[in-house]
């Protein structure tokens, strides 16, 4: 998704004094550092409450927020607020099945089919897939199935339940063990093998054995039954009240709740401290360097690299000091948060916010726990942030000029053309670094304008060829990040025959709505994340970055590092009654050209068909402007969007049944089967 940023309120800080035990040499400067961070990541990072907390040898020894808990209510956030942790969760599960580990009821680099017997897949190489890979993210399996995971006051376990079902049907990216790349279903995995182990549900399990030995009443699951008035109220651009409470039903993977005190103590068990739960040698497991057992880039300085749940276990720029520090992030569609642990030190902070995104929160942590560490006396200094030069163009050898041609990456194919010592790229860094121009600097890299960000390209020992990038961006306020990562492919040229031309040829620009998502799903609130828009590049083969093989199906054939190979898939095609649809995931689509216009009578009904598919309708030009009542079902719901897909109205999120119509704009109706809509339209 892409950042938004808004501008909120005005920070309100809370500062638990520093203890004595802890005595620093000016704690008025950590104090500071915490309160323009948390205020930053409010004023201009899109966040409207945020909760912070730093614990030194298992004591707080600061707690502070900004922003609001309820924007119409001004109420504070206090150390009692809960938010959600999103993929910080997966810490937990991993923990959890680490515990398993140490009971002796689980060999983690057995087959997963040891524990989960009905766990199948279509590719055969699925039977060497371990926990430990799951753990690490090198299982090779796709990615995620986000469908009906992220819902309204609704904890559907769906998800959860037909997992296994989908999986097997589904192929791999590559050997198992091969390489990591974040993997959300491979800890949805690990919620299963912990239930199909201990007998209990994950919730039931969480609470047994970490929760309640650890005292911890404000870690909860979308399944258990807590005050929900507890969460921080959520928040969506151009929606102007409070957003019903967001279940991320995914829970393995990122369905905890919690409190930013909570999640530091949860920390002493991933640190060691708490043998009683989790052994040392477990813990010192999770901490191992698992990226380097697969392809990686060769750069040790970096924002990420996996251990056993950790998405760092080596993380910049805490590396620059010599000290070791673990980082897990986590988003969810309104939740963020990061945890950064010095397992040397004993010191831990966790940042949570509504609104924002974790990888503000993981600045704002660094930023903040640096400067306790100034404080401490554990450093002298903070390093100064890296400066740039711009670059000086050399001469190039002929024989890079072989590195031009097709490269992908998830959703994508681009034509990259060296000439002249000149390469053009596309958006780099998930959006971090804008298209621009990058020139030969020697060294075989390629430097842009500003200096600070380096292209080359790496053979791998799997025999593919990366885009390799090293970057440092600046975000105002919060300071500067490093990463080193692939981002390319580079792909074989799929020639087509002329009839599979034609036909791919009519998908190109398509855009396919989801029907299969329940109306209670968050993802309505952005239109992008419920539709499909196919782009096919014709002379090459291939189709949003996959391969067409037939005039059907188009496979995924990206198999990149780290995190840009992320949330693969393979896209299938089917017609029903002379309509298109698309199949991903397990997920149906249907193409535009099949959806039908809003009646632009004054009554009309929609009726949720026997197959409890979503309804979708065009707005045209006679409904436009005009203003629709619906008299809508308990278990029903609509969301309208404008022409550019910006929502105007949800009614699930609103509770709102009336909204003026934008011409050129979509509706989606939802629901059970058999569900009745009454629409009305009258002249404004």
């Amino acid at each position: 998704m892409k950042k938004m940023v808004s501008v909120f309120m005005t920070a309100i800080l809370i500062a638990i004094p520093v203890t004595p035990a802890f005595a620093l040499t000016n704690p008025d400067t950590v104090k500071e550092k915490a309160q323009e961070q948390a205020s930053k990541i409010v004023s201009d990072y899109g966040a409207s409450g945020l909760q912070y907390v730093i614990r030194d040898h298992g004591s707080i020894v600061l707690s502070g927020s900004a922003g609001v808990n309820d924007k119409a209510t001004k109420s504070p956030i206090t150390k009692d607020t809960m938010f959600g942790i999103g993929s910080v969760s997966k810490t937990y599960v991993s923990a959890a099945t680490m515990m398993l580990a140490d009971s002796k009821k689980i060999d983690i680099d057995k087959p997963l089919t040891t524990y989960i017997k009905d766990f199948k897949m279509a590719d055969k190489r699925y039977k060497k897939i371990t926990p430990r890979m799951l753990m690490n993210h090198s299982s090779g399996i796709y990615g995620s199935h986000y469908g009906n995971s992220f819902l309204f006051d609704d904890n559907d376990t769906k998800n959860h339940d037909e997992l296994l079902v989908r999986l097997q049907s589904e192929n791999l990216k590559s050997n198992p063990g091969e390489f990591s790349v974040y993997c959300n279903n491979g800890f949805q995995l690990l919620e299963i093998l912990i239930e199909r182990v201990s007998g209990l549900s994950y919730s039931e399990f969480l609470e047994t054995y970490i929760t309640k030995p650890l005292h911890l009443t404000s870690t909860k699951t979308p399944l258990h039954s807590f005050d929900r008035d507890r969460l921080i109220k959520t928040y969506f651009p151009g929606l102007n009240q409070a957003l019903p409470v967001e279940n991320t039903n995914v829970i393995g993977t990122g369905g905890l709740y919690s409190t930013a005190e909570e999640v530091t103590e949860f920390a002493e068990v991933l640190i060691g401290n708490r043998t009683d739960i989790l052994s040392e040698k477990s813990a010192k497991a999770m901490q191992s360097h698992e990226y380097r057992k697969g392809v990686w880039v060769s750069e040790e300085t970096n924002s990420v690299n996996y251990g056993l749940g950790w998405d760092a276990v080596r993380l910049a720029p805490f590396s620059d000091y010599g000290i070791t520090a673990l980082f897990k992030g986590g988003d969810t569609i309104m939740y963020h948060a990061a945890l950064v642990t010095l397992p040397e030190h004993d010191i831990t902070i966790a940042v949570l916010s509504s609104g924002g995104s974790g990888f503000y929160n993981s600045l704002a942590a660094s930023n903040i726990l640096l400067e306790y560490l100034r404080a401490k006396g554990i450093i002298k200094e903070i390093l100064p942030e890296k400066t740039f030069e711009p670059p000086v163009k050399v001469d190039m050898p002929s024989d890079m000029l072989a590195y031009s041609g097709l490269y992908g990456s998830v959703g994508k194919t681009v034509k990259l053309e060296i000439k002249n010592g000149e390469i053009h790229l596309p958006d780099l860094a998930l959006g971090g670094l804008p298209p621009q121009k990058y020139v030969y600097t020697g060294n075989g890299q390629f430097k842009n304008n500003d200096g600070n960000a380096t292209i080359s390209f790496d053979r791998a020992k799997n025999g593919k060829t990366y885009l390799k990038l090293n970057a440092y961006i600046n975000y105002p306020g919060l300071g500067q990040s490093f990463s080193a990562s692939y981002e390319f492919q580079k792909l074989d040229s799929n020639p087509l025959e002329q009839s599979m031309k034609k036909v791919w040829e009519l998908r190109n620009g398509k855009i396919y709505y989801a029907l299969d998502e329940k109306i209670t799903s968050l993802l309505y609130l952005n239109k992008a994340l419920v539709t499909k828009n196919i782009s096919v590049d014709i002379s090459h083969g291939y189709a949003s970055g996959t391969k067409i093989v037939d005039k059907n199906k188009a496979v995924n054939v990206i198999q990149i590092p780290i995190s840009n190979g992320r949330d693969a898939f393979d896209l299938n095609f089917y017609n029903e009654n002379h309509k298109e649809y698309l199949k991903i995931d397990g997920q149906s689509y249907i193409r535009e050209d099949a959806i039908p216009t809003i009646n632009d009578g004054k009554g009309s009904l929609c009726i949720i068909p026997s197959d409890g598919k979503a309804r979708w309708y065009k707005i045209d030009a006679k409904s436009a402007n005009r203003v629709m009542n619906v008299e809508t079902p308990v278990s029903g719901g609509f969301a309208v969007y404008d022409k550019n897909g910006m929502v105007v109205n949800f009614s699930k999120a609103t509770n709102n049944h009336s909204v003026v119509l934008p011409e050129g704009g979509m509706i989606v109706f939802g629901g059970n089967v058999g569900d009745v809509f009454k629409i009305n339209l009258k002249n404004r």
